[in-house]
This record gives structure tokens, C-alpha cells and sequence, in this order.
């Protein structure tokens, strides 16, 4: 009952970002990992299925280094033989972590890839009948054949002639893994080399292009592009298919294993690849056991398609992109580690100390939610993200924000005086994006309204869009434009704070959010009026138009 109990407690507690991820990833790994063989029960299948999810969400790289931390307890076969079964490197971790009984391994032996079966062999605490086994199954040590000894006195010396000539010298072995190592490498385009090449046509394939306009590609099992076509490849090989900046219908048929095509994708790499492309692939499966094994087809340049605007190195916004990732991994870290103690994972904490990692872990929450906001910013300014489309009504998302709001602004008597709010403004946008619009922008103006200050709230539109304006408070009704969107931290006192980096970057990235969904924010004399563009109408031969 203690590891269900456990497992339950783990499982009502939904990651929220990857940092959370992170924390139950370890904590379903340590509770599944010494779990008894004979344990069954609902709760331990629910922990398996949200691994399998977490395995989607978390990068390879986090996953082996949570196998690799040396408090990791790895005794489950099940779990063993479920680990084993995804990415051969996640699986190397997974061996070499693993406390498993001779008896486990040799039941387990057969359900292993053979990836595993030989990292399995390099094991030095292996029984001998272990090792019997993997040898029958084609699994031998590795390491180079014994060689000869050399009886030799103390008063001998060693001759000089198996040094240097002779078939079985060092000397001739070294000149035949040298002439092996030439043989097998591929020569350049236009390069002669000491065995020449028949002129077959292969030199467009296997040239550098100086920017590709398509080529072929397949993936393994996980998403990862493991092969290209050899002049692209070591740029391409490697990247995350399914992350890859895909729009939404593309991400959909991945999940699915649905065939793709004609769908767009954004690669990032070199100026060669970097863009938008457009991708037809077709799932493969093991004919035998009906297993994905990952997707096989062609990206063909999108048409128009530049690489541009930030989406390679060297532009702005993906400097930024790449400072914020830098310092996003101590964050994550630190706020890990104070989950950790204030959890009492590890053992029993004293309380003043779990009090002090409580609020470590939420100054640093604080800080990744803006380095969030900096990203959307420099992503949104630069081009590289546009909103996600959809439909919602601006005015009741708005009229709930203000009754939220209400909390904070009805004890000092200011808030909203709205109107226009009864009636339905659909807008184009998906209702996340909206909310979060109308929650920067509502709470930003609000927080700053002094007491008993209500501001004039107006909400208007057509099919064509909605617009909703807001009265500006005293404290800003005065500044130019410049000084508004320039206003920092603590320059205006604020009750509430819709960001950490001030009212002036909160209008900005409000701004900025209003651009990408294809509207704008514009200030209006003592106003500022939020126009968001309406829905696309259909067309007349539309199955739904009217």
C-alpha cells in the first residue's frame, strides 16, 4: 500500500512545464524501479501510461541524465524491459543503472534489443552463465584477440624484424588498417583519390548545396531524423522531427502515424536548410509485430520560403532565444532541487528549511515565466511566431477577466465601467491567446488606477473584427507614447502586475501578441483601443456557408 499510496499522490499532480515534468519523470522512475515483481494494480498501470507521456514531452538528453543520477534505483524487470525497449542510448543508461538478480537478467535476455543485449555483455559483474547466454545469442566481450606471448628470458631482446617487415608485422598491420580506412571513406566531388571512381552521376548527391531545395529523409521511431541524403544530411540528421516548429495539422498526424502530405514545417540549421518546408512521408511498420518504426519521405522547398527573419543563427531573435536557453537550465535546476527538499524526497527536512526552498522554487517559477515573456517578445517582433488561429467571443472572455479583476480593484473602488459587453464579438483567434490578450492588458491598466479611479471600458465590432477600448489611468494619461512603452519596473506604483519587467513591457508585448494575430494596439488620446480582426467568412461554395 505504501508504493500505491505513493504512486497516487504522484499521479494527482499534473506537470505544468517541463521543469515539473522533469521532477515526476524521477519520481515515477524511483517508485516503478523498486517496486516488487509480483506487484500489480491499477495505480502502477496509470504511472506506466504517464511515463510513456513524459517520455513524449522530455527531451532524450534529460531522460539519461535522470537515469544516470547516481540516487536512481533501477530493480523492476518490467521497467527495465519498458525502457529498454525506446532509443538505443536511453537504453545504455537504462543497462548500466539496472540491479537486476542473475535470474532476472536471464529471464529478461530475450526481450531485449540487441542494442541492449550488447551493452548488457560489457557488464563486468555478469554471472558466468550469463555470459554463456549472450554468447549463444551472438553477444561476445569486446576487445581485440589475444595474441601470441612471446617467450622471452631476461637476457633476450626483442627482435627487431616482427617490428618492422614481415606479413605478420606491426609495422604491415598498420599499413593495412590505413589502406582499409581510405577504401571506406567517401571521396569528395571532383576530388581524385588513390582508388578512382567510375563516373556513375553521383556528384550532385553527394555535394553541399549552398541552400537545398529538397531532399530525402527518414526517422526513427522517437521522431529523430537518423538518415538524409548525404549532402544534407549533417545538417539535418539529428533534429527533432516532431518538434521541428510543425503547425498544428502536422503535429496531429504525427501523434496519429498518419501519412503526411503536402504539409509545412520549419527547419532550423545552417542557411542551406533553414526555412520553411514542404513535407510528404509515409510511416513505416515492422511487417511482423505492426511496430512504428518512423517515417520515410521528401521535403521540398516551400514556396517563397527564405530563411529568414531570426529562424537561422545570427538573427536577433534567435540570440536571444539561445541567451534565455542558457539561463533557463540553472533556473530549472535550482528550482528542481528546492522542490525536492521542500518534498522531503529524499528524507525528513526541518521545516524552516522547507520554508526557505518553498519560496526558492517560486522565485525561481517567477523568473522562468519571464524569460518566457522575453522569448514570445523577441519571437513575436521578429516574425518567427504567429498566434494560433481559431475563433472565440473577445467580449465575454473580457467581461470575465474584469469580474476576476474584480477581487483586487472592488476593495479600493476602481475597476471598469464597461459597456458593449452584452453582445457576442467573434474574433479569429483561439481562446487561450485571447484570454491571455485581455488578462495583460486589463490587469496592467487596472493595477495602476489609483483608488476610487474606474476606467471607461468600450467594446465594439462588426464581422469585420471587434475592437475594445480602455480608458487610460491618471498615471499614464500624461506620457507621450515613447515614455508609456518605455515605463519600467517601479516607475508607476502598481497593486496588481500583469509582468515582472514593468507596464511599459507589458503594453509592448501586448502590442506585439495584437501584430501577430493580425490586428493591433493604438493609442487614442487618453485611450487604448485593442483591435482584433474577425473570423475569415466562408465562401460560397462552402459545405457551411450560409
Amino acid at each position: 500500500m505504501l508504493f500505491d499510496d505513493r504512486l497516487a499522490t504522484v499521479l494527482r499532480l499534473r506537470a505544468q512545464g517541463p521543469a515539473l515534468a522533469r521532477i515526476q519523470y524521477r519520481q515515477l522512475l524511483d517508485l516503478l524501479g523498486t517496486l516488487p515483481i509480483e506487484a500489480r494494480s491499477p495505480a502502477i498501470d496509470d504511472a506506466y501510461d504517464r511515463l510513456g507521456e513524459l517520455t513524449d514531452e522530455l527531451p532524450l538528453d534529460e531522460r539519461i541524465a535522470a537515469l544516470r543520477d547516481g540516487s536512481m534505483r533501477l530493480r523492476s524487470p518490467r521497467l527495465v524491459a519498458e525502457l529498454t525497449s525506446g532509443d538505443p542510448a536511453l537504453a545504455e543508461a537504462v543497462i548500466d543503472r539496472a540491479r537486476l538478480d542473475p535470474a532476472e537478467w536471464a529471464d529478461l535476455l530475450p526481450a531485449l534489443p540487441p542494442a541492449a543485449r550488447a551493452r548488457l555483455g560489457t557488464r563486468a559483474d555478469l554471472a558466468p552463465d550469463l555470459v554463456d547466454r549472450l554468447a549463444r545469442l551472438g553477444v561476445g566481450r569486446l576487445g581485440l584477440p589475444a595474441a601470441n606471448p612471446l617467450e622471452l628470458t631476461a637476457d633476450d631482446e626483442l627482435p627487431e624484424a616482427p617490428l618492422a617487415s614481415g606479413p605478420d608485422s606491426i609495422g604491415a598491420l598498420v599499413k593495412r588498417i590505413e589502406a582499409y580506412r581510405k577504401a571506406r571513406v567517401t571521396p569528395e566531388p571532383g576530388v581524385a583519390g588513390e582508388a578512382p571512381r567510375l563516373p556513375l552521376g553521383e556528384d550532385h548527391f553527394l555535394a553541399v548545396p549552398s541552400e537545398a531545395q529538397a531532399f530525402d529523409f527518414s526517422t526513427d521511431a522517437l521522431g529523430m531524423i537518423a538518415w538524409a541524403d548525404p549532402g544534407v544530411a549533417p545538417m539535418v540528421v539529428g533534429q527533432a522531427f516532431p518538434a521541428a516548429h510543425a503547425d498544428k495539422a502536422l503535429r496531429a498526424r504525427l501523434r496519429a502515424h498518419q501519412p503526411i502530405k503536402a504539409l509545412r514545417l520549419n527547419l532550423r540549421g545552417s542557411e542551406a536548410i533553414a526555412g520553411d518546408w514542404r513535407v510528404d512521408a509515409s510511416p513505416r511498420f515492422d511487417p511482423l509485430t505492426g511496430r512504428f518504426l518512423g517515417y520515410h519521405g521528401r521535403m521540398r522547398r516551400w514556396p517563397g520560403s527564405k530563411a529568414a527573419d531570426g529562424s537561422h543563427p545570427g538573427g536577433e531573435a534567435d540570440r536571444i532565444r539561445q541567451l534565455l536557453h542558457e539561463l533557463r537550465t540553472p533556473v530549472n535546476a535550482i528550482q528542481g532541487f528546492a522542490e525536492l527538499i521542500q518534498q522531503q524526497l529524499f528524507g525528513p527536512v526541518p521545516h524552516e528549511y522547507r520554508a526557505q526552498a518553498a519560496g526558492i522554487a517560486a522565485d525561481a517559477a517567477r523568473m522562468l515565466a519571464a524569460f518566457e515573456e522575453l522569448e514570445r517578445l523577441a519571437r513575436l517582433d521578429s516574425g518567427a511566431m504567429q498566434l494560433e488561429t481559431g475563433g472565440c467571443d473577445l467580449a465575454a472572455i473580457v467581461a470575465s477577466t474584469a469580474a476576476q479583476l474584480e477581487v483586487h480593484t472592488g476593495p479600493r473602488g476602481s475597476g471598469f465601467i464597461a459597456s458593449g459587453l452584452g453582445a457576442a464579438r467573434t474574433v479569429g483567434l483561439a481562446r487561450p491567446e485571447a484570454e491571455r490578450i485581455a488578462w495583460r492588458l486589463l490587469a496592467t491598466l487596472a493595477g495602476v488606477a489609483a483608488p476610487g479611479e474606474r476606467l471607461a471600458l468600450d467594446m465594439t465590432g462588426d464581422e469585420a473584427g471587434a475592437v475594445l477600448a480602455i480608458q487610460l489611468p491618471k498615471a499614464l494619461a500624461g506620457r507621450s507614447d515613447k515614455e508609456l512603452y518605455a515605463t519600467a519596473p517601479g516607475a508607476v506604483p502598481q497593486v496588481l502586475a500583469a509582468g515582472v519587467f514593468g507596464i511599459g513591457f507589458a503594453l509592448r508585448l501586448v502590442r506585439a501578441e495584437a501584430k501577430g494575430a493580425g490586428g493591433r494596439l493604438d493609442r487614442e488620446d487618453d485611450r487604448l483601443a485593442l483591435h482584433l480582426p474577425g473570423l475569415t467568412g466562408a465562401s460560397e461554395g462552402h459545405s457551411q456557408a450560409g
